[in-house]
């Protein structure tokens, strides 16, 4: 059961994040981040990004070690996305100050923890 709900957490918070993505590239991330290459590399970067979160879910679905490893890495990825923006929030910057993108980063919040608190559970059979 606890793989089970666990899959079905993996794969919400993997399209929260590839949603968030989306809403990344239209506020054009990659001058808040300061990456090279503009548009291109921003998708360059997330070709091999997006092969390993939808390759985790297959290897969560399979119940294997590796894929509890990459569930504590996407949940930290959400942990990580919405602790970046706030800062960046905070700071005064205006993107991603829409509702839906703050319902995005909120919902990738909390079901992170969720996803992180179950996987570690499984991790160490609590």
């Amino acid at each position: 059961m606890v793989s089970n709900t666990l899959f079905w957490l993996y794969l919400i918070n993997s399209v929260l994040l590839i949603d968030h993505e989306i809403d990344s590239a239209y506020w054009e991330e990659w001058n808040i981040f300061k990456l090279p290459g503009g548009i291109t590399g921003f998708l360059l970067i997330h070709i091999p990004v997006l092969f390993f979160v939808l390759y985790g879910l297959v290897l969560v679905f399979q119940q294997s070690y590796t894929g509890l490893i990459f569930s504590l890495i996407l949940s930290f990825s959400g942990l990580f996305a919405f602790t970046a923006h706030m800062y960046f929030i905070k700071k005064g910057r205006e993107e991603f100050k829409t509702p839906m993108s703050m319902f995005i980063l909120s919902a990738t919040l909390v079901v992170s923890i969720i996803q992180l608190v179950l996987t570690v559970k499984q991790l160490f059979n609590i």
